[in-house]
């Protein structure tokens, strides 16, 4: 049976695709490309060895609407939003979305997926939602006939194969032709229609009669995914599911990254005809037109789809947000984060990182040159080969291709600041005239929840308009560091009205990279300094490491292992990290709340 949501989203994408009439949902996650040829290779991180693009593909879908969120002090707040529309359950558990082609391309069996989901159902889903097989493209066959054993088919139209493309030939006059058979030629010159008409195969049969005219012989393709979806788990999903902050997303360096954004309606804004786009700020796009800046690029209309193209070239951490009217966006909740990870961390173990870097700079499409370019964040570090000796570990991973193991960090944690004025939310959901000039934040956030909220463990739900719980802040803040090991936040503040703080009791807070750039002179000095607060303004990032070992076994290398003497790690116990603002530790100037969350080293 139809309920009420179901009439209601239904009725929004009729109603609201009247201006796009040409448009529809669909994905795109191809399993090789022109860069990544090899499908095999494409669904796991490859070894860093030689130049060349190495890293694999990787996909996500999130759709643009609205949702609600539950403030610290019981509070719900309206949201404009984005929200997942793959990886499910992995945003479910705190992790990035972003999945390989293997993961995406899954057709979703079972149940069908429900309005909340995952919190509604539970699912393990990680493809991409509302992912179908097409419907099998069929020809009739004109003429079917041998030469040895290369068989030509020739339809009555074309079939669209290419070759290695499995074909299934199905007639009553065409025995010892029938069954699946792998196309070898897509085109094949014949004296009835155009070499597109017709294609070839290899038969272990040989002397089989030509047949010509068939009425009832015909040539198909079997069921495949090619990026169409059905619309309806996709409204049954992503309306009034949207996540603050937007679905997080991870890639590593030289991956391709292709994003689905698929715009559903705001149910509680129906007389907005709202675009939404994806703009990755601060990111080293190749073309304007994947910017996601409308007067460049393109903007989304409600009850369609549009793939955004990345080449993942620099590592650091990155944020994103929709770029209509950002102001009003951006203050409504449509943020989330980014990062891209380095080649580093596929370096084979042992190996020295400085001769990887090294290797890095002799190739074009990687170097670093500091003499000739000013842009240029991350030369080989100062001292050379001698000095710098460290090696892969195989238990760290690294926040830059530092060549000198010194962003070697343990566990990592995104961590993004932002506020609201629960008054212009109000006036967004209520059709009246938004204030701008009168923008207050009043609730302070960190990952979409304020204190307590942001070390309570796994996903928050709040019950919406439609009657259904969703997972509207699934990423939490509370960090946990094992005694003698490192953690990188990945720390970003997208706050339209005001610059937030963040402080550190206990444990001192290392600041290595600023806006995705490795804090790094041209004459390869790090940079670093170390301090117990950092401030940010909206639109900046900071990569901060938390050292809770004391003394090293190799002096002055963060990758080597932690002495195991008497005093050599910060004593296990809770820390924090909030923000010295007062009136940025509170919910709408009430007692609790903010910028704070907890470090817990065990």
């Amino acid at each position: 049976m139809f309920n009420t949501r179901g009439w209601i989203a239904l009725g929004l994408l009729s109603a609201f695709a009247l201006p796009a009439m040409a448009q529809s949902f669909r994905v795109q996650c191809p399993t090789s490309t022109i860069t990544h040829p090899n499908a095999a290779n494409n669904n796991s991180e490859p070894a860093n060895i030689g130049p060349g693009v190495k890293g694999a593909i990787k996909c996500q879908q999130i759709s643009g609407g609205d949702g609600y969120a539950t403030m610290g002090d019981g509070t719900q707040t309206y949201l404009f939003s984005f929200g997942p529309l793959s990886g499910l359950a992995d945003i479910a558990k705190g992790l990035p979305g972003t999945e390989f082609p293997s993961v995406f391309n899954t057709v979703h069996a079972g149940a069908p997926l429900q309005p909340g989901d995952p919190a509604t159902s539970g699912t393990t889903y990680n493809g991409a939602v509302g992912l179908v097989l097409d419907i099998p493209n069929l020809v009739s066959i004109y003429d079917i006939s041998e030469s040895g054993n290369t068989v030509r088919v020739v339809g009555n139209a074309p079939l669209g194969v290419v070759a290695g493309d499995q074909v299934v030939i199905s007639g009553a006059d065409t025995a010892g032709y029938n069954g699946p058979h792998t196309v070898v030629a897509p085109t094949a010159t014949n004296p009835f229609f155009p070499a597109n008409y017709a294609f070839t195969y290899t038969s272990t049969t040989t002397g089989l009669a030509e047949v010509t005219e068939s009425a009832t012989a015909t040539a198909g393709l079997a069921p495949r995914i090619d990026g169409h979806v059905d619309p309806r788990p996709i409204m049954d999903v992503g309306v009034m599911n949207g996540n603050i902050p937007a679905p997080l997303m991870a890639i590593d360096e030289d991956d391709e990254f292709f994003l689905t954004l698929t715009n559903v309606g705001m149910i509680m804004r129906p007389d907005l005809f709202e675009q939404h786009t994806v703009h990755f700020h601060g990111y080293p796009n190749a073309s304007a037109f994947y910017d996601g800046v409308p007067d460049a690029s393109v903007a989304i209309n409600i009850a369609a789809s549009f793939t955004y193209y990345y080449l993942a070239p620099d590592a650091g951490t990155y944020f994103w947000h929709c770029h209509i009217t950002p102001p009003e966006h951006l203050q409504m909740g449509m943020v989330g984060q980014l990062y891209v990870r380095p080649r580093q961390n596929r370096v084979a173990v042992g190996s020295s990182l400085y001769t990887a870097l090294q290797t890095q700079q002799g190739d074009l499409r990687t170097a670093c040159n500091s003499a000739a370019d000013i842009l240029c964040s991350n030369p080989l570090p100062a001292g050379g080969a001698t000095v710098n000796t460290a090696t892969r570990v195989a238990t760290a991973k690294y926040a830059y291709n530092d060549g000198d193991g010194s962003t070697a960090y343990d566990v990592e944690y995104p961590l993004q600041m932002h506020g609201f004025d629960p008054d212009f939310h109000f006036v967004g959901m209520t059709f009246n005239p938004e204030g701008f000039t009168d923008m207050k934040d009043k609730y302070f956030l960190l990952n979409g929840r304020s204190y307590p909220d942001t070390v309570t463990p796994g996903p928050l739900a709040t019950q919406t308009v439609d009657g259904v719980m969703h997972f509207s802040q699934p990423l939490p803040s509370i960090i946990n560091i094992k005694a003698g090991q490192t953690a990188l936040l990945r720390i970003s503040s997208l706050d339209v009205s005001e610059y937030q703080t963040l402080a550190s009791l206990g444990i001192p807070m290392k600041v290595i990279g600023y806006n995705a750039k490795l804090l790094r002179d041209q004459a390869g000095n790090n940079l670093y300094y170390t301090t117990n607060s950092i401030t940010l303004g909206g639109g900046e990032s900071l990569d901060v490491i938390l050292d809770t070992c004391l003394v090293r076994t190799t002096l002055g290398d963060p990758s080597s292992a932690c002495s195991t003497a008497a005093g050599a790690t910060i004593a296990a116990g809770t820390y924090y990290l909030y923000t010295p603002n007062l009136d940025h530790l509170s919910n709408d100037a009430e007692n609790f709340g903010g910028l704070m969350t907890e470090v817990h080293v065990n």
